[in-house]
């Protein structure tokens, strides 16, 4: 997907949409002669679109399963970055513990046969819904670190499905049955695995599901939005900050969205300061940001892979042209991802143990950063109000010595000057006036009204 532009559409996007107004509105009061042939071209109109939904669907199954067992090329002579975490792939020990945390993100991938989406008869989010798994996937992470005990990695043998399949014997006139049994490894992490199972839950696709699709394409139309809608980085940071703050399951976590460019630290302080006793929330921050016009300006890639290597960071939702992915890491000059597009049956999630393969990726990708798209959403996490401090040291620390003249995003101790500015997002562009001898290297927000002569597009 291209989030450059609020007119782009996702590759293979659904055309749904496209007949929706032509049913979707449609009175069920209507008489007359007409009536008839009327709706007999809105069910044709309906029948056309979701077999086009399901042939994109099958597309994209061939196209991004294909791609997906095709395994990229590290080198074991430079480290990898994942997440704030260095690996030397020349170590098995490192290469080891590689695995077991890639394995260990949560993948969010296109789905297939969930319940119709609110408005229409939309079934799957393939070819249109790429930018809200990745936001998924951000915020997935964010809820590991939240409730999960530092350092935590999904089981080894959990990764096929988090059970042993048995053999049975084979009935007379019937076939092999398989059963399923716990692994040893799962016995004995049940407690983990239980608020594993639990943070996957809450993105199932169903209505009910606080992170789901359906809560996040609801989420959406306040700003406009709609299934089957392309939706960008900057637009999927306001549905995150909205389903959270919606849900109850996670009282002591709140997100906060930058505004222009800006983390204004007196709007976050307030978002997570709380009457003693209690403790300070913790707290997802998102910095909606554009690292170039057309394409990445390659002064900003040392940044980037600066603050991947930060603790505090919990990825990027970013892509390239027509394709959004996950960003985690890097190695060298490419950066590792996840990629949603792989469209996959959609999981009951009510039943006991269900299955959690499809939740989990085994196969790291790369690409070129030269191939990034410039518009992104970058996520950090802070659990305590000191993990807050240390983060905007680090962070600030990179952004304000990886681009000498135009820092990717600056902090200000101040708030942002309209409250309501934060509950919507934002198309306006952010510029940065130039460095003057006479400011000593100050740099500010201005009115942008009068000349575009002092200004550089960040």
């Amino acid at each position: 997907m291209n989030p450059s532009s609020s007119s782009a559409r996702c590759e293979g996007q659904s055309p749904a949409d496209d007949f929706m107004d032509d049913w979707l509105f449609l009175s069920s009061d209507t008489v007359g002669p007409q009536r008839l042939e009327v709706s007999r071209e809105d069910q044709a109109t309906e029948d056309k679109g979701k077999l086009k939904s399901k042939l994109i669907s099958a597309w994209n199954s061939v196209k991004y399963g294909w791609s997906l067992k095709q395994k990229s090329k590290f080198s074991k002579s430079s480290p990898v970055i994942m997440l704030g975490q260095s690996y030397e792939l020349s170590d098995q020990e490192d290469r080891d513990r590689f695995w077991r945390s890639f394995s260990s993100l949560l993948w969010l991938t296109y789905r297939r046969g969930f319940p119709p989406l609110a408005g229409g008869s939309l079934t799957t989010d393939s070819g249109w819904g790429c930018v809200l798994r990745t936001g998924q996937m951000l915020l997935a992470q964010g809820l590991l670190l939240h409730l999960m005990p530092p350092g935590w990695t999904w089981s080894h043998h959990a990764v096929r499905d988090d059970m042993d399949l048995q053999r049975g014997l084979k009935s007379k006139g019937g076939p092999v049955k398989r059963e399923r049994k716990l692994s040893l490894d799962s016995h004995l992490n049940r407690p983990m695995e239980a608020s594993h199972r639990r943070v996957v839950s809450w993105f199932a696709d169903h209505p009910t599901a606080p992170f789901g699709i359906h809560n996040l394409v609801e989420l959406g139309k306040s700003s406009g939005k709609k299934a089957g809608d392309w939706y960008g980085p900057s637009i999927a940071a306001h549905i995150i900050r909205k389903a959270v703050a919606a849900s109850a399951d996670i009282p002591n976590l709140v997100v906060y969205v930058a505004q222009d460019c800006t983390i204004y630290l007196e709007d976050v302080r307030a978002l997570c300061e709380r009457p003693p006793p209690q403790p300070w929330k913790s707290v997802i921050i998102l910095v909606p940001v554009r690292l170039g016009g057309q394409d990445l300006n390659p002064s900003y890639i040392t940044c980037v892979k600066k603050l991947l290597t930060l603790q505090c960071c919990i990825g990027i939702i970013g892509g390239k042209p027509k394709h959004s992915l996950f960003f985690v890491g890097f190695q060298d000059d490419h950066l590792l991802y996840l990629d949603p597009h792989y469209c996959q049956p959609t999981v009951d999630i009510t039943k006991k143990d269900f299955p959690l393969e499809s939740f989990h990726c085994k196969y790291p990708r790369k690409m070129s950063f030269s191939r990034m798209d410039p518009s992104c959403t970058i996520g950090f996490y802070a659990k305590s109000q000191k993990d807050f401090e240390a983060l905007c040291a680090a962070v600030h620390e990179v952004v304000s010595t990886s681009a000498e003249t135009y820092p990717m995003f600056i902090f200000s101790e101040g708030k942002s000057q309209s409250d309501e500015r934060g509950n919507t997002p934002t198309n306006n562009i952010t510029y940065i006036q130039r460095k003057k001898e006479s400011k000593k290297n100050e740099r500010r927000r201005v009115d942008t009204s009068s000349s575009m002569d002092e200004f550089v597009l960040l």
